[in-house]
């Protein structure tokens, strides 16, 4: 996938954190590391806005539409 370069302004206590993981060999740039950063949070905002919309949902309503024909075409299933 290409890469795009950007310039941001970052704490300068935080970009010492960011150096001494790179000198420490954990990562092998400040690009990759706040790149890894980034990614991992934004991964966690989509898992947790999913996790909202899905306490949204009714148990019992998913669980009668799940339900819904299933009378009606029992008869006609094979048996197994």
């Amino acid at each position: 996938m290409p890469s795009a370069k950007i310039a941001i302004t970052i704490d300068e206590s935080l970009l010492a954190r960011i150096d001494q993981l790179v000198e420490e060999r954990r990562f092998p740039s400040r690009s990759r590391a706040v790149q890894e950063a980034l990614r991992d949070k934004l991964d966690r905002m989509q898992r947790t806005r999913l996790a909202r919309e899905c306490s949204k949902l009714s148990r019992a309503e998913e669980q009668c539409w799940a339900d819904e024909g299933l009378a009606e075409d029992l008869g006609t299933w094979p048996a197994y």
